[in-house]
């Protein structure tokens, strides 16, 4: 068996064309949807992906009010900004790029933003709303996670679902997510952790395994069964004097093993990444059809 390998790009691009229309639909009725974005220091890491996130609003044709500040900002100045775009009409949402300079309080920043405006699923608000099965913004890696599935084919409902990683960005919406009573959910969720006593023995049962652990190899084919839908949310750099930058990226799956035992796999990168910045999109779009009450 030789997995077949779940194109994250394919499959962001044809959401990003269904955005694109939804956004043409909302302009004929004089909205422009809008993305407020922060970016506090010069991190490379977060620039490159604000910029990536800059560039797919252009692609589908939302507003992007970029605020590029200075490492020094004071909470107080960031907050703010903040305050100023919960009451800008023209934002529908905002993105505060994490993580932030050490001397920021991120929970604090988070609490101002609107949680009408918080496309990011990150307020508490948008997290209970959740939790409790009710429409809200969700968590863009999570919803991107469930989309891949879905979009593949692969059958949600029922299946055993083992979650490696209990992140508050991942793992825990992750699971609340596919345990709902919901046509994207319905799944009997395991979450393990690095505390998991024999983790093999959990991802042997699943019928998908999700591996977002930040830590390479963490899952390998002997810790999984025939027919395995594989899922990698890793995004990790290893050594590699082979390559022009010196390293290279590779997930938390040991691909190549895994594959040949694996029904459907991700791979790192184009897997799961350009689903996080495509469901950005999305709930920008949700937010501003809320806000004409489409």
């Amino acid at each position: 068996m030789t997995a077949k390998i779940i194109d994250g790009k394919q499959i962001a691009a044809q959401m990003r064309a269904e955005l694109k229309q939804e956004a043409a639909k909302l302009k004929q009725k004089g909205i422009t949807a809008g993305l407020g974005v922060i970016l506090v220091g010069e991190d490379p890491a977060s620039q490159s992906y604000v910029t990536a996130k800059e560039r797919a609003c252009e692609e589908i044709g939302i507003y992007s009010d970029d605020n590029r500040l200075a490492a020094e900002t004071t909470q107080k100045d960031l907050i703010a900004l903040i305050e100023k775009m919960n009451a800008d009409s023209k934002i529908n949402g905002i993105l505060v790029q994490l993580p932030l300079p050490k001397h920021i309080n991120e929970s604090e920043i988070l609490l101002a933003i609107s949680p009408e405006k918080d496309v990011d699923g990150f307020h508490p608000v948008n997290i209970g709303k959740m939790v409790a099965g009710q429409k809200a913004f969700l968590p863009c890696t999570p919803h991107g996670i469930i989309q891949l599935l879905m979009r593949s084919g692969i059958a949600i409902e029922g299946a055993h679902v083992v979650i490696v990683g209990r992140s508050n960005i991942v793992g825990k919406p992750l699971a609340n997510m596919l345990i709902q009573k919901a046509p994207t959910g319905n799944a009997t969720v395991t979450v393990c952790h690095t505390r998991t006593k024999d983790l093999a023995k959990y991802t042997r049962q699943a019928d998908i395994v999700i591996a977002a652990a930040g830590r390479p190899n963490t899952i390998t084919a002997d810790m999984v069964k025939d027919g395995v839908v594989v899922i990698d949310v890793g995004v990790n750099r290893v050594d590699d004097a082979t390559k022009k930058r010196g390293y290279r990226l590779v997930g938390d799956v040991d691909f190549e093993s895994v594959k040949a035992k694996a029904s459907f796999i991700t791979p790192v990168p184009g897997g799961v990444g350009p689903m996080t910045i495509t469901m950005l999109l999305y709930n920008t779009i949700e937010s501003a059809k809320k806000a004409i009450k489409l």
